[in-house]
This record gives C-alpha cells, sequence and structure tokens, in this order.
C-alpha cells in the first residue's frame, strides 16, 4: 500500500474526475487524501475520499456565481483571462498553496503528490519535499507546453501542412510569453521554500514525474505518441454529487438535452435562445441550469422542461441530440451514446473540444450569441441528417474504449 495526496481547486469539471481517480487508488488498497476547496467536500464525501479543506490557500465554499473567485466571464479577452489564472490560481497564491500542501504532508506523508495541473504551489510543496509529482489533467492539454499540439484556446483544427505547423507553433509560442508575467510570484515562493529560481514558469512543470492526460486519445489532437511526461490514460466521467433526478417531458417526439457550464459564464442569454429555438421546433427538452443559474429565471413552454440538474448519464440513452457549451466531460459523454452535439462554446477549453468533435463530423459548432433561428436550423440538420449521428456512434465507440480502459492508478502506482 502506498499514500497519495490529491490536490486540486473549485473550477468545474476537472474536480469529479480527480475524485474518481482517488477512489480507484482506495479501492486498489491505497490510503488517499484530497484537498480542495468546502465547496467540494460533499464530492468528495459521495466517493468515500477522505478529504481536508484549504485554509491559507483561497477557497469557495460553494458553488454559485458569487462563489466564483476566477470570474473570468468578466475578462473581455484572452491575456486577460491568462492574468485572472496567474494571480488568483497559479502563481500569486502559490506560497499559499504551497504552505497548506506541506502542512498536509506533514500530517499525511504521501509517496506520491496528485495535483490539478494549474496549481504551481502544490508543485513547489511536492519538489520541496522531493515527493514524487503527477499531474492529473481532466480535459485536454490546457498550457502552450505540449509539443505537436494546435495550440489551445481557439479551437484549431490539426496541422494540415508545414505552414500551418509553423504558425502552430508561433501562436503556442506567443502563448508562453504571455504567462511568464507570473514568474515573480512563482519564484517568490520557491524562494520560501529553498528551491532556485526558474526563468520560465513552465519550467516549474519539469518538477512532474507524471503528466496523465484524462481523455480519450481517440478524441484528442495531440501527438501519439505523446512526449514523456505525458500520457494519456482514459476519461473519468461521471454525474457530480450534487445531480438530482428529473422529469422529462411527455411524448414521443425526439429529445434534446440542453446542458452548459456547471461555472458560471454569463451563459443566459445563450439558453434563452435555445430555448427559444426549441419552443418552434417538434422536439421534447430538458434544459438542465446547473448550480449557478435558476431554472426560474427562464420561461418556456410545456415540451420544453427546465431544472436545475438532471442524470446526463441516463437522459442522454434517450437522446437524439445535445446543445452544450462544449466542456469536455459535455462533449465525450454524449459522443459515448452516440449523440451528436450542438456546440456554442464560450470559452476556457471549449473550442477546442467543440473542434474535436466537429472535425469528424459529429457537431456543428455555432457561436455562443447565435439567433434563435441559427440554432433552430442547426437543431434540424442534426435531427434530420443520420451522419452527423453516425459520426459520432462511431467516435464514440473509440472514447468508450478508451474509457473502458482507463489507467491512471496503475500508472500512479508505478511512481509509487
Amino acid at each position: 500500500m502506498a499514500r497519495f495526496l490529491f490536490t486540486t481547486w473549485e473550477g468545474g469539471g476537472h474536480v469529479q474526475p480527480l475524485l474518481m481517480v482517488a477512489a480507484d487508488m482506495m479501492a486498489r488498497g491505497h490510503h488517499v487524501l484530497a484537498i480542495s476547496d468546502p465547496a467540494n467536500a460533499a464530492d468528495a464525501k459521495a466517493l468515500g475520499v477522505p478529504f481536508r479543506a484549504w485554509t491559507t490557500a483561497p477557497f469557495q465554499t460553494g458553488k454559485t456565481r458569487d462563489d466564483d473567485r476566477l470570474r473570468d466571464f468578466e475578462a473581455d479577452n484572452p491575456m486577460a483571462v491568462i492574468e485572472r489564472l496567474l494571480e488568483r490560481v497559479m502563481t500569486g497564491p502559490a506560497d499559499a498553496y504551497a504552505r497548506d500542501v506541506l502542512e498536509a504532508l506533514d500530517a499525511f506523508p504521501a509517496d506520491v503528490v496528485v495535483s490539478q495541473e494549474l496549481l504551481l504551489g502544490a508543485m513547489v510543496a511536492a519538489q520541496a519535499r522531493e515527493t514524487k509529482l503527477a499531474l492529473l489533467s481532466a480535459n485536454i492539454w490546457s498550457l502552450p507546453n505540449l509539443p505537436g499540439a494546435p495550440p489551445f484556446g481557439a479551437g484549431m483544427a490539426p496541422a494540415a501542412d508545414d505552414q500551418e505547423q509553423a504558425m502552430h507553433a508561433m501562436v503556442a509560442q506567443m502563448a508562453r510569453g504571455l504567462f511568464q508575467s507570473g514568474l515573480p510570484a512563482l519564484n517568490a515562493a520557491r524562494s520560501e521554500h529553498g528551491l532556485a529560481p526558474l526563468d520560465d514558469v513552465f519550467a516549474q512543470f519539469d518538477a512532474a514525474d507524471a503528466i496523465l492526460l484524462a481523455t480519450s486519445r481517440a478524441f484528442d489532437f495531440a501527438p501519439d505518441p505523446l512526449p514523456a511526461p505525458f500520457a494519456h490514460v482514459g476519461p473519468y466521467l461521471a454525474d457530480p454529487a450534487w445531480v438530482e433526478p428529473a422529469l422529462l417531458p411527455e411524448g414521443d417526439a425526439p429529445l434534446v438535452l440542453v446542458s452548459f457550464s456547471s461555472l458560471y459564464q454569463a451563459q443566459e442569454a445563450a439558453l434563452r435562445n435555445v430555448i427559444a429555438a426549441l419552443s418552434a421546433l417538434p422536439v421534447r427538452a430538458l434544459v438542465t441550469t446547473g448550480p449557478t443559474l435558476d431554472p426560474a429565471e427562464f420561461d418556456a413552454p410545456p415540451h420544453v422542461a427546465i431544472v436545475r440538474s438532471a442524470p446526463h448519464g441516463q437522459v442522454l440513452k434517450e437522446a437524439a441530440v445535445m446543445v452544450t457549451h462544449a466542456g469536455h466531460g459535455s462533449v465525450l459523454r454524449p459522443l459515448m451514446e452516440g449523440v451528436p452535439l450542438l456546440c456554442l462554446p464560450m470559452g476556457r477549453d471549449q473550442n477546442d473540444n467543440a473542434m474535436r468533435a466537429a472535425h469528424r463530423g459529429a457537431a456543428i459548432t455555432l457561436a455562443p450569441d447565435a439567433s434563435p433561428e441559427r440554432i433552430a436550423e442547426a437543431l434540424t440538420r442534426l435531427l434530420d441528417d443520420p451522419s452527423y449521428r453516425q459520426a459520432a456512434r462511431t467516435l464514440g465507440d473509440r472514447i468508450t474504449q478508451d474509457a473502458q480502459a482507463r489507467h491512471a492508478a496503475p500508472a500512479l502506482e508505478v511512481l509509487a
């Protein structure tokens, strides 16, 4: 038996997969402890994972829009998003995260620290203690330090020729430069814990013994094989602990499931346009608003039910189409059921996920401010053209194979 300390923060869809890996380690006989925001205590409890809350590091006690400390929906350009990530998660609070991790290691001397990839402070703590370090990314890799992958954020397809490869490399290099404003804070944290300064923020990732991508190799555009220490370990997907049962609208019309982010992304206008489009179509629809929006804020006809949550795993077995912001889990889970997608990406990894589905013919992508008429037209195409469902089934079968063979736990045991 070995001891594994898992660290993450309340950032939406990456929490549940990391906790699922922690639960897998427990099932294999290991000791685990998870550190995260108090808002995630219920998620850990639902999986039986021992939990400890951040104390010195910033944390959220709830999952509402007012609790969100990143508030990237207020940023009006990519640089502003990166600055928020650096100041509020990656480097600004790096020393505080390191102190909490070191305190946890005093009480729970772990053989391996397993961290969400943006917590550079947890990496500093593991390096200071000379403890094995693994990073677990519960999506495609979201940082500009993976050679051979399309640049993250803009939803680019794989390079088709040398010219596009050169453009991708240039964009990635520019993105790396944008993160360097966080270097002084990172080096200050390293100095506090006896580590030498770095000349590149991304040099901190060299401390990782393994970087595990909890996504499907079949879904990703990353190079195959991945360069060490990166490795695909398959997707970890499930309904979160706060999901409750929901009734579907009656009838036998095609069912459309609508779900945007569990975090707040100022998605009200997009949801209202989707609901307006559905109102005019001969379908049944279930709209889940998530914990940040109140279903009472939205009006809809009887064939469109609006609820805060629903067990997507069950609903997708009956769905004909899913409308989504294109978060990682919200793309892979429908595909695994052979359900094509209408994607309205709103930032983060969503443009890239949407491109991966659309590039394989399994999705249509629209801008998040698309009109009800354009949304209705796209939904009609997805419902009437069987090629979308066939493409979703083909890609989904390959993703399912990767999910059935997921192997983060054995990869972590190798480190221990």
